[in-house]
């Protein structure tokens, strides 16, 4: 599995961080998004723009701690964890990404793009809480 980690802290409460993270109904704050469909109680797809597919099935669900899922697509199979920690009236976050390209061509690119792609989801995040 190719691993990337990203870790930042935020000036606002954990709970408003959390509701951002976790409102699927309301994810346009993502530039990489489309849409995102809740498909069942702990399962929802990602659309990302122009459409491609990433289907998630939640694991782990702690309100406003930990947000854990499986995710899996036609190119890689994998898991994200999401830390949300308390400290002093701002929000720790720790976003962690896990995954395995299906196809070997990808392997030696998937570093990068995991990082750029968590850079990404904070810049937006940050942007979403006007940070």
């Amino acid at each position: 599995m190719i691993r990337a980690e990203i870790t930042a802290e935020l000036p606002c409460p954990v709970e408003r961080v959390w509701r951002t993270v976790t409102d699927l109904s309301r994810q346009e704050w993502r530039g990489d998004v489309e849409r995102v469909e809740v498909t069942g109680e702990f399962s929802f797809v990602e659309y990302a723009r122009g459409g491609f597919a990433t289907v998630f099935t939640v694991t782990r669900l702690e309100p406003p701690s930990h947000w854990a899922f499986d995710l899996e697509n036609e190119n890689i199979k994998g898991r994200w964890t999401g830390d949300f920690v308390s400290a002093g009236g701002d929000c720790r976050v720790t976003f962690t990404e896990e995954v395995m390209p299906k196809k070997a061509w990808m392997r030696p690119l998937m570093g990068m793009y995991l990082g750029r792609q968590q850079r990404r989801y904070l810049a937006d995040l940050k942007k979403a809480l006007r940070l």
